[in-house]
């Protein structure tokens, strides 16, 4: 009889790790199911956040702050809401001038003033020596606040598809390089041309011709005793039209060499970055003055 107790009492407890398994399962479930509801997001806090950070950041609201504060230094505070808990983005701090930049800021806007009226003078004098070819709407003359342009057609300096100059160009460029010669600015000598192809051994395309032609003004203001470091020659060929080239009049006119005095404030050379930052933070909206573009057909 004890025998046959002792065997029962035994093999009750071969299932016992079914307790401890289940158990196992139990807290891996809720493990799981606490990690799920941690990485849910509050879809209402998201949304009040998002908005908050649109509006503080806003084109409106910053350029808002920078008007009401100009001039002067100031830091940017935007407090926001998300949800119940109060949120403040960090400050941030703008470089402001010194007093002594400040002054020499407005020394700086003077000698724009007196460049300026310089370069308007030379214009007033371009047109002036040059009024019988303006006339026969050979030459333009176009006025900026920081830039004169002097456009010349081709037809009054080359021949046609050749880039060394005609006689009859050498007095006319001698009047200009009387005008400039004593003048600080820097010269950019710019060639143009039509969209008509050239394909010569000396020039292959239109860069070759157009650059050609912008070199060989440069190098007749050298002869006039203009300084070489003022002087620079580009070749635009056939890719900045001032009229339509699918009619001949159009290209008579997009055919030019133009002749550009900048203004330091725009000058790659002859003003250090420091003097040119200052004078493009204290630049004017520009302005255009000019003569009408020619309407007259030419032969090439």
């Amino acid at each position: 009889m004890r025998r046959k107790r002792k065997e029962l009492l035994e093999s009750d407890n071969h299932d016992r790790w079914l307790v401890s398994y289940a158990d196992f399962i139990t807290l891996l479930f809720a493990f799981f199911v606490v990690m799920y509801s941690i990485s849910s997001v509050n879809e209402g806090k998201y949304k009040t956040l998002s908005d908050s950070l649109e509006g503080a950041f806003s084109s409106k609201s910053s350029d808002r702050n920078i008007a009401k504060y100009e001039g002067m230094p100031y830091k940017i505070i935007q407090p926001i809401q998300v949800g119940d808990t109060p949120m403040t983005i960090q400050p941030i701090e703008l470089d402001q001038p010194t007093l002594e930049e400040v002054e020499k800021k407005h020394e700086l806007s003077e000698e724009i003033l007196k460049e300026r009226r310089n370069l308007i003078e030379a214009a007033e004098q371009f047109k002036e020596v040059l009024a019988p070819f303006i006339e026969e709407e050979l030459v333009n003359v176009k006025k900026n606040d920081f830039w004169i342009e002097l456009e010349m057609n081709s037809e009054l300096l080359f021949a046609s598809g050749e880039a060394a100059l005609s006689p009859k160009a050498i007095p006319i460029l001698q009047k200009v390089s009387e005008i400039v010669r004593l003048m600080p600015n820097s010269i950019n000598v710019e060639g143009h041309t039509d969209n008509r192809p050239i394909s010569t051994l000396q020039f292959p395309s239109n860069w070759e011709l157009s650059s050609a032609r912008a070199s060989s003004v440069v190098r007749e203001f050298e002869r006039e005793g203009i300084n070489s470091d003022r002087l620079s020659a580009i070749g635009y060929g056939e890719f900045h039209p001032i009229a339509d080239n699918t009619i001949d009049d159009g290209r008579f006119q997009n055919r030019r060499v133009s002749i550009v005095l900048m203004s330091h404030a725009f000058a790659r050379y002859g003003a250090n970055d420091q003097e040119r930052a200052r004078l493009l933070n204290i630049a004017q909206p520009e302005t255009t003055e000019g003569v009408e573009p020619p309407k007259t057909q030419k032969n090439r």
